[in-house]
C-alpha cells in the first residue's frame, strides 16, 4: 500500500537525517472472503477493519476537541502556483488541504481506508473493479454537490495532465457512472488487491468550476498554473497569500464532513498559514524569533546546540521526540545511470566505499545516526542474512535476471571510522575502479579506454549537506574523481530533478507496511524515462520489473513479505545509491501553544491533524493573541 499520493507531490530531495524507524510486526493479511461484491464502510490489506459500521471516531482523536487558534508552519523554497496537479511550476504547501478523498486512511491501522465522500465501496473477489457510492451530503465549498460527474471528470482529468498520475493509475481502464450516486472504476486486469484503496485516494475536484470562467472571464485551463483561488471540497481554504513568500488557510466553517466519524477531532485549527524561508540557517532562527510554532529539526548539530535559548529554559518552547513504527526509508545519494560513468555497478561501489559514514557521524552529527542498509529500513520487510524460505523460491523463479550474489552473500555497507580502515577501504575501491576500466593518471582517475575523467557535481537547494561533502568530497578526491558541489535555488533544482539533470543528489523514498504499485515508480523500467517520476536512478533492469510484479500480485501477506525482501536485496546488490543515515525518532521543537490526543498512534507527532490550540497554554508562553 502507496503512502497516499499527494497531487503536489515533488521530485525533492529529502533533507539529511530525516527519521525511518523501527518496526512492529503486522498483523496477517488475508484475502478479503466474499465472492460477490458486498457494500462495505471501508478497505484493509490485512484483513478485516479495526472500525466498525457507525464508529463515532478514531481512538486517537479527541473527538471534544476545540476549534480556534492558529497554527503557523514554516518551508523552505517558493512557490508560483495554487495548482497542485500539474507538473510544472512549485504549488502552494498545504494544497492538500482543499480537497476530500473519496475515503481516508486511518493513523492507527496501516494499509486501511475509510469512507469520506464515498459512504461505502465494493469490489468483485477478483479486484477486477471497485464501485464507490458518494454520499448525499458531500458539498464543494461553493455549496455544489459532489457528483458521479465530479469524480470520474477529476480521475480522467488528473490521469492526462499529470503524468505522475497517469502512471499511477495506468491500470484503471475506464471510470463510468452506474447508478445515481455510484462510479465504478474498472481494472485492467484481476488480482492488483491495491486498486480499489489507490482510487479511494482520488482528489475530487469540481468539473464545473475548473471548466468555467474567472472574474475576469478568461476560461480556465487546469493544465495551466494559477494563483486564482481555487473550490475545493475539503476543511480548509486559501484565506490570503503572497506568492512565494507565504500562505494561510482558513478553516471552512460549513464543510459537509466536519460531523463525520472519519472527520471528527481533526483539523481543529482556524487558521494554518505556512511561511516560506530561502535558507535553513534562517528557518531555526526564525522559530527562535517565534516566527512560526512547530519545528522538525533534520540537523543532529542542530538538535545539539541550537536549542539552548531561555524560551527553552523557560519552558516557552517544549523539545519531544516522537516515534513512527508504521513506516521505512531508503535515503542516499542516488546515481545517475543514464550517465554512462555511473552504468558499472563496480563504480557505484567505490563511490560507497568512499563514503566514510562513521567519522561523520562521529565527527559533525553528534553519534546521532544509524547507517541506512535497506530500501525498506526499520520495517520487518528488510531484507537481512541469506534468502530463506519463500523470499529464496521467489528469487529462483527469476534467478537469471538477478545479480549472483543475492544468494552468497547479504549486503552490508564499508565500515570507517579508522585510519586504517579509511585506507583499507580506498584500495578496494580503487581496485574496483580499474576493473570497471579506469585508472589514476597524475592523480586524475580517467576512463582506460576513452581517456574521460571521472567528474561528479552534487547538487543540492540546502547549504547544510555541504557539511557532508566536506568529508565526502576529499575522500572521492584521493581516488582521483573531480568533485563539483553546485548549491541551487529551488527553482532550477526541482526543474533539475524532474529533467534527471544530474549526476548524484540525495533522495529519499518512503516506504509504507504495504508496499504495491507505488514501486513501479520507484524502480519499474517504464518510469525510468519519465520526466518526474521517483525513478530518480533510472533503473531498467527485468529482474526488478519482475519482482515488483509479485510485490503487486501477491495473494496474502506471506508473499508479500517475501517478495518485497526479495526486491530490497536484489536493489542492493546493484548499488544504486550511497546509502546515508537515519535517525529512528522525529525531533520537533514548539513553542508551547497547543495540546494533543494522549493516545497518539505511531506514526509521528502528526502536527497539526490531531492537535488543538490550547488557550491557557498560549497566554502563558505570550507572544501571540
Amino acid at each position: 500500500m502507496t503512502f497516499r499520493l499527494s497531487a503536489a507531490v515533488l521530485v525533492a530531495s529529502l533533507a539529511l537525517g530525516s527519521a525511518a524507524h523501527a518496526q512492529e510486526p503486522a498483523a496477517p493479511m488475508t484475502p478479503a472472503a466474499p465472492a460477490a461484491d458486498v457494500w462495505k464502510h471501508g478497505l484493509s490489506l490485512f484483513g478485516d477493519v479495526k472500525y466498525p459500521a457507525g464508529f463515532p471516531h478514531f481512538d486517537y482523536v479527541n473527538p471534544d476537541a476545540p476549534k480556534g487558534g492558529a497554527a503557523r508552519l514554516a518551508t523552505q523554497g517558493t512557490f508560483d502556483s495554487l495548482n497542485p496537479f500539474i507538473r510544472k511550476g512549485n504549488p502552494a504547501a498545504g494544497a492538500a488541504l482543499l480537497y476530500d478523498t473519496l475515503m481516508t486512511d486511518a493513523l492507527d491501522e496501516p494499509a486501511t481506508e475509510y469512507g469520506l465522500i464515498a459512504e461505502s465501496v465494493r469490489h468483485p473477489a477478483d479486484w477486477s473493479s471497485v464501485t464507490f457510492r458518494l454520499r448525499p451530503e458531500a458539498k464543494f465549498h461553493d455549496g455544489s454537490p459532489v457528483t458521479a460527474e465530479d469524480v470520474i471528470w477529476s480521475f480522467e482529468t488528473l490521469k492526462r495532465v499529470n503524468p505522475m498520475m497517469g502512471f499511477y493509475y495506468q491500470d484503471v481502464t475506464k471510470g463510468e457512472k452506474t447508478g445515481e450516486r455510484e462510479v465504478t472504476f474498472t481494472f485492467s486486469g484481476p488480482g492488483n488487491r491495491e486498486l480499489p484503496q489507490i482510487m479511494g485516494q482520488l482528489q475530487v475536484l469540481p468539473k464545473a468550476w475548473w471548466e468555467g470562467t474567472d472574474a475576469q472571464g478568461r476560461k480556465r485551463n487546469i493544465e495551466d498554473g494559477t494563483l486564482e483561488k481555487p473550490v475545493g471540497s475539503g476543511p480548509y481554504r486559501v484565506k490570503d497569500f503572497a506568492p512565494g513568500r507565504w500562505i494561510s488557510y482558513e478553516r471552512v466553517a460549513t464543510y459537509w464532513a466536519k460531523d463525520l466519524n472519519v472527520r471528527k477531532g481533526v483539523n481543529n485549527f482556524d487558521e494554518l498559514r505556512f511561511d516560506y524561508f530561502r535558507d535553513s540557517t534562517v528557518l531555526v532562527e526564525a522559530f527562535k524569533g517565534d516566527q512560526y510554532d512547530w519545528r522538525e529539526e533534520n540537523s543532529a548539530k542542530n538538535w545539539a546546540t541550537a536549542y539552548q535559548f531561555p524560551a527553552v529554559a523557560e519552558k516557552r518552547v517544549t523539545l519531544e521526540t516522537f516515534k513512527d513504527s508504521q513506516s521505512g526509508r531508503m535515503q542516499g545519494y542516488a546515481f545517475n545511470l543514464r550517465r554512462d560513468k555511473f552504468k558499472d555497478p563496480r563504480v557505484r561501489r567505490a563511490f560507497n566505499l568512499a563514503f566514510d559514514f562513521e567519522e561523520i557521524n562521529k565527527t559533525i552529527m553528534f553519534g546521532q545516526y544509524v547507517r541506512i542498509d535497506s530500501y525498506f529500513y526499520g520495517t520487518e520487510l528488510a531484507s537481512k542474512g541469506l534468502p530463506e524460505g519463500k523470499e529464496r523460491e521467489i528469487l529462483e523463479s527469476v534467478k537469471d535476471k538477478v545479480p549472483p550474489k543475492v544468494f552468497t552473500a547479504p549486503y552490508a555497507n564499508p565500515v570507517g571510522g579508522s585510519a586504517d580502515a579509511t585506507r583499507a577501504n580506498l584500495r578496494e575501491a580503487l581496485r574496483l575502479l580499474r576493473e570497471a576500466g579506469w585508472e589514476v593518471k597524475d592523480r586524475k582517475l580517467v576512463n582506460a579506454a576513452t581517456g574521460e575523467r571521472m567528474t561528479v557535481e552534487f547538487i543540492y537547494r540546502d547549504p547544510s549537506q555541504e557539511r557532508i561533502l566536506s568529508f565526502y568530497a576529499p575522500a572521492l578526491e584521493r581516488l582521483g574523481v573531480e568533485v563539483r558541489q553546485r548549491l541551487l535555488d529551488d527553482s532550477q533544482y526541482i526543474n533539475r530533478i524532474r529533467a534527471f539533470d544530474f549526476d548524484m543528489v540525495t533522495v529519499g523514498w518512503g516506504q509504507s507496511l504495504s508496499p504495491g504499485n507505488e514501486q513501479r515508480d520507484q524502480w519499474g523500467s517504464a518510469a525510468a524515462d519519465r520526466p518526474g517520476s521517483q525513478n530518480f536512478v533510472g533503473i531498467k533492469d527485468a529482474g526488478i520489473d519482475a519482482l515488483i510484479d509479485k510485490i503487486i500480485f501477491a495473494k496474502d501477506r506471506e508473499e508479500l513479505t517475501a517478495a518485497t525482501k526479495a526486491l530490497d536485496r536484489v536493489l542492493l546488490a546493484h548499488n544504486y545509491v550511497v546509502p546515508q543515515f537515519t535517525s529512528l525518532e522525529d525531533r520537533t521543537a514548539r513553542w508551547n501553544r497547543f495540546a494533543r490526543p494522549d493516545n497518539l498512534p505511531p506514526r509521528g507527532a502528526l502536527f497539526p491533524t490531531v492537535w488543538w490550540w490550547d488557550a491557557e497554554k498560549a497566554k502563558a508562553t505570550g507572544g501571540r493573541s
